[in-house]
């Protein structure tokens, strides 16, 4: 009995920190969308993950020297594969307001049943087909709202697409490793120099010419990425699939209300309505889940 009640209470401080985690990392889509004011889309992913990763390096250097073969590619794939996804949400950012793009690509939850069923065969129950269909009309409605199909909106959708594709590698990859911390460093790091060569190709490297522009960054690079991006495959390690689906819904309602405090973004009718029917998209399939377990 006493067992029983240390497991639950393990679980729920791994919960609290999954909620921190991805609250953190929602923060990063209003400063990324003020940064982009000063330097370009690369740039300012190669100076984030790259200073995180050399931080993350000197803080758990000891954990870093028992890196194996196995976790070093599971951080390589990993890493490639969030690059593509903030790749796309950074191009999404310049051309589309910060809540739209972070309803878009928390679309990945909705993403991800149906790619397991093409890849895997696995074949979803009646809710999840009845929340991905709500999850679509609320696509369409913010589609409706932003007017057409084209630039950010197309860039943001794709990020969603991208960002599922990573999940699903990401929980066969690192449940293979022995340390889910070292995986998480390595993916930033790697997210950190594929983003250097990208601005070396396409960019013209630079730095924020501003304080305010500096202090976002911190924050990205300490908040949102080495907290955020690191502690994440940690957290999700002792927390079911299902309880880490209903926290990410946490990301796109908080960037939404500070789109629309901090930057002042307009949802609109069509808008609103959207984002209510995305975040019922993303939790209706998991409550009957939580009152099983009452």
């Amino acid at each position: 009995m006493q067992t029983e009640k240390m497991n639950k209470l393990s679980t729920r401080k791994y919960e609290l920190l999954l909620a921190m985690v991805i609250s953190a990392r929602a923060t990063s889509f209003i400063f990324s969308k003020m940064i982009l004011e000063d330097i370009s889309p690369f740039n300012l992913l190669a100076i984030r993950f790259l200073i995180s990763f050399c931080l993350l390096v000197l803080i758990f250097y000891k954990e870093m020297l028992k890196i194996t073969k196995k976790t070093l590619i599971s951080g390589l794939i990993i890493g490639f594969m969030f690059f593509i996804t903030m790749s796309l949400e950074m191009l999404a950012l310049e051309q589309a307001d910060s809540s739209l793009v972070s309803l878009l690509e928390n679309c990945a939850i909705i993403f991800v049943p149906m790619f397991e069923v093409m890849f895997f065969k696995k074949f979803p129950n009646k809710m999840t087909v009845f929340s991905t269909s709500i999850a679509m009309v609320g696509v369409v409605l913010l589609a409706m709202q932003q007017g057409n199909l084209s630039g950010g909106f197309t860039f943001g959708l794709l990020a969603g697409i991208a960002y599922a594709l990573a999940i699903i590698v990401t929980d066969r990859l690192s449940h293979e490793s022995e340390s889910t911390l070292s995986v998480g460093i390595i993916q930033v790091g790697t997210m950190g120099i594929m983003s250097f060569i990208a601005t070396l190709l396409f960019e013209q490297p630079q730095l924020p010419k501003n304080g305010t522009h500096w202090l976002m960054l911190a924050i990205l690079i300490v908040v949102c990425t080495g907290f955020g991006f690191t502690l994440q495959p940690v957290a999700q390690r002792h927390v079911t699939a299902q309880r880490a689906g209903l926290f990410c819904a946490i990301s796109p309602a908080i960037a939404a209300l500070l789109g629309v405090v901090v930057l002042h973004e307009k949802l609109g009718i069509f808008g609103g309505i959207g984002l209510i029917l995305i975040l019922t998209s993303i939790v209706l399939p998991y409550i009957n889940v939580f009152q099983n377990k009452r």
